[in-house]
């Protein structure tokens, strides 16, 4: 892993995992109607290069194949080659295309690949190049592509994920709680309440605290080339997390090296409350389908987290126009409502495909599933990618154990929280 892969274990698990979770979809196909995204002006001809990440497959090859057609029947002339490139070894691939000056002309990256071939002047600035339609995409989705140190926006978001609240109300009920909390605060305070009267048998902080813990408390993570997380506020934030998990508030899975994921204890009943995306309404219905009845779906608490996945262009494409018109297609409002009618869970791109969930929800979807696109779609509004671009993965993993140690009592909290940040700032 490079180290500047600071949202790999979300972000670009939007793009490894997509094919597998859209075996049972159903949707739509490319448009050429509306496509208010390419421009006007101008004729295109001649050949591009246009590669995916992991799409290949009986649900996403015909929707390629219509995009390429739908695009060529438009303007008679052109040839998109369309690839596709396996989910593992994505980023080799992609240095050796960009080392041997062979980056395909419209590519899709994940914003850690995309910040790695923008700081190597691969793409091209589209903020630059394109002012007019750079201004249709959802600023969440045009901010994960705008990176700290480089001046510019290097990709079309395409598709993006954020997670939602998810409840099990029979537990919450068990706990004298009768709906569930709509702050972060009220949220800690259920979950001291949901501990004392279930003697710890009903839990709802099901993992640690990570970096979007403390900026939801109102803690700077990083600022002027440091990481500073290590302040009164941030020691007061974990000690909460500290005395939350004395209390039962927290499953002591949650520390472990094998930790299967907050998500998974939801689905095993071992939790009342888990972080996830719109899938998740599916994804019960098939692991825990004894739970549906019992769940409840809210916005995610705090700030929203926005995972992206987006088309960028070759700044060395040797035929510009045609990249830059393609990129602009594949992403426009209603290629995008296609795409992510097929992958359910997701959503578009742009802000227009945003405004009418209606439009991308599968019609035989559960309510539950229903409500959790459309509540998704709003989040949209406020979502925002993870900044930090130079927390690596040593440093996440880093950090979880000395948070690990302080919810054992092991370690303060200050002390865990200064040994992090040490060990964050040697190792940039």
């Amino acid at each position: 892993m490079h180290r500047h892969r600071y949202l790999m274990t979300s972000a670009a698990a939007v793009g490894a995992a997509l094919a597998l979770s859209l075996s049972g979809c159903t949707g739509g196909a490319p448009t050429t109607g509306g496509d208010s995204q390419t421009p006007a002006s101008g004729e295109l001809s001649g050949s591009i290069t246009f590669q995916t990440w992991s799409l290949k497959g009986d649900k996403f090859t015909p929707y390629f194949e219509k995009l390429v057609s739908s695009f060529q029947e438009a303007h008679p002339g052109t040839t998109i080659n369309w690839i596709d490139q396996p989910g593992d070894g994505y980023e080799d691939k992609l240095q050796q295309q960009a080392g041997s000056g062979e980056l395909p002309d419209v590519v899709n990256l994940s914003d850690t690949y995309a910040y790695t071939l923008a700081k190597a002047g691969q793409l091209v600035d589209l903020a630059t190049a394109d002012t007019k339609a750079i201004k249709l995409y959802v600023p969440g989705g045009l901010a994960g592509y705008t990176f700290e140190g480089l001046s510019g926006t290097w990709s079309y978001p395409w598709y993006l994920g954020t997670d939602l609240s998810w409840w099990n109300t029979e537990q919450l009920k068990k706990a004298g709680l009768d709906k569930p909390p709509a702050t972060n605060d009220e949220w800690l305070a259920d979950a001291m309440t949901a501990a004392k009267a279930s003697n710890g048998e009903i839990r709802l902080i099901s993992s640690m605290p990570d970096q979007g813990t403390f900026e939801d408390a109102g803690v700077t993570f990083y600022k002027d080339g440091k990481f500073v997380f290590n302040t009164d506020k941030a020691v007061e934030t974990l000690q909460k997390y500290v005395d939350l998990y004395k209390a039962g508030a927290m499953p002591p899975d949650a520390l472990n090296g094998d930790y299967a994921g907050n998500t998974a204890l939801f689905t095993q009943d071992k939790v009342a409350f888990t972080t996830g995306s719109s899938s998740l309404a599916n994804q019960l219905a098939t692991d825990a389908p004894s739970l549906v009845a019992n769940v409840d779906v809210t916005k995610r608490l705090g700030v929203p987290p926005l995972f992206v996945q987006g088309l960028s262009v070759a700044k060395d494409s040797k035929n510009m126009p045609l990249a830059m018109a393609f990129a602009q297609y594949a992403t426009n409002d209603e290629n995008q409502t296609a795409f992510v009618k097929l992958a359910q869970g997701f959503l578009p791109g742009t802000i227009a495909a945003n405004e009418n969930p209606s439009a991308f929800i599968d019609t035989n979807a559960s309510p539950l599933m229903k409500k959790a696109v459309g509540l998704a779609a709003e989040e949209m509004k406020a979502a925002r990618p993870n900044q930090a671009t130079k927390y690596t993965d040593a440093m996440k993993k880093y950090l979880a154990q000395q948070l690990a140690l302080a919810m054992q009592g092991q370690i303060s909290a200050k002390d865990a929280l200064d040994k992090a940040v040490d060990f964050c700032n040697e190792n940039m």
